[in-house]
């Protein structure tokens, strides 16, 4: 799990630890370039988040490491970054490993006024089927951003949920995934998601 400063770590941690997953915490290349997979969590805004990743060199090792082919899942911001850019104070470039820039969610349509941040309990409804999603039922998980993926490529949507817009909650693209919730707090849901994810991290080391 990648420490640069913006992370729900803890919480993270602990639902890896549930899961008896082993996992390192660590902001240095030498101890994640062993890794068999990565997550990127993130709490904050977008521009300091890509500020900490370019400042530490952490932003071109991200990239160079996703082309190994191993896994890496962004969660909540960190899925965001994985994005080409963020309208969020002003304009600012991602990590750009997957299509799409994150905008703020609207709070009207013209009929009725929507609270932000999106914060709280919402329904994961799944578009395609996904190594990610492998075994768990469309469930509620636990959200809280103001900011959402939009222009995202259709084949990269694998489930979504409705809050004025519709709302990309997890993405995939070859071994590049994003959950815009918070797995960790999410119930049963949300650790067989992670449990999936970890799953992966295990045959990708396998195959090393």
């Amino acid at each position: 799990m990648i420490d640069y400063g913006m992370g729900n770590l803890f919480s993270v941690s602990k639902a890896l630890e549930r899961l008896e997953a082993p996992y390192i915490l660590s902001s240095k290349e030498s101890e994640l370039e062993k890794t068999d997979g990565l997550i990127l969590p993130g709490v904050g805004a977008f521009k300091d988040a890509m500020k900490r990743l370019r400042e530490t060199g952490l932003a071109s090792f991200l990239q160079d490491y996703t082309k190994t082919g191993r896994p890496l899942l962004g969660i909540c911001l960190g899925m965001q970054l994985l994005f080409e850019e963020s309208e969020e104070n002003g304009l600012e470039e991602g990590l750009g490993l997957l299509k799409g820039r994150v905008t703020r969610i609207p709070s009207d349509n013209g009929k009725e006024t929507f609270k932000i941040p999106h914060m709280g309990w919402n329904r994961l409804s799944f578009h395609q089927a996904s190594p990610i999603t492998n075994g768990v039922e469309e469930g509620f998980v636990y959200f809280v951003h103001s900011y959402y993926a939009s222009s995202i490529e259709e084949d990269a949507l694998i489930a979504s949920a409705d809050y004025n817009v519709q709302i990309p909650a997890i993405v995939a693209k070859e071994n590049i995934y994003g959950m815009q919730f918070h797995p960790e707090k999410s119930g049963k849901t949300g650790m067989g998601l992670l449990k999936n994810f970890t799953e992966m991290m295990e045959r990708s080391g396998a195959e090393q």
